[in-house]
């Protein structure tokens, strides 16, 4: 079976940042997440769409 899940540790590893990062952006809620009673937890499909977007952005914003 095939976890589509990541926990902060791997949100963070993934993205390239610390882990206060990613709970200072889930506590701003500037990244996609959910939680399953206290623990969070992020969609690699829904981190990989985000990822597009701040890529889109990005470049719309550079023209």
């Amino acid at each position: 079976m095939n976890r589509r899940t990541m926990n902060v540790i791997e949100t963070a590893e993934y993205l390239g940042v610390c882990k206060d990062t990613i709970y200072t952006m889930v506590r701003s809620d500037e990244i996609p997440h959910f939680r399953l009673r206290r623990r969070i937890f992020f969609s690699e499909k829904a981190i990989s769409k985000w990822i597009e977007e701040q890529e889109s952005s990005y470049k719309h914003q550079a023209i």
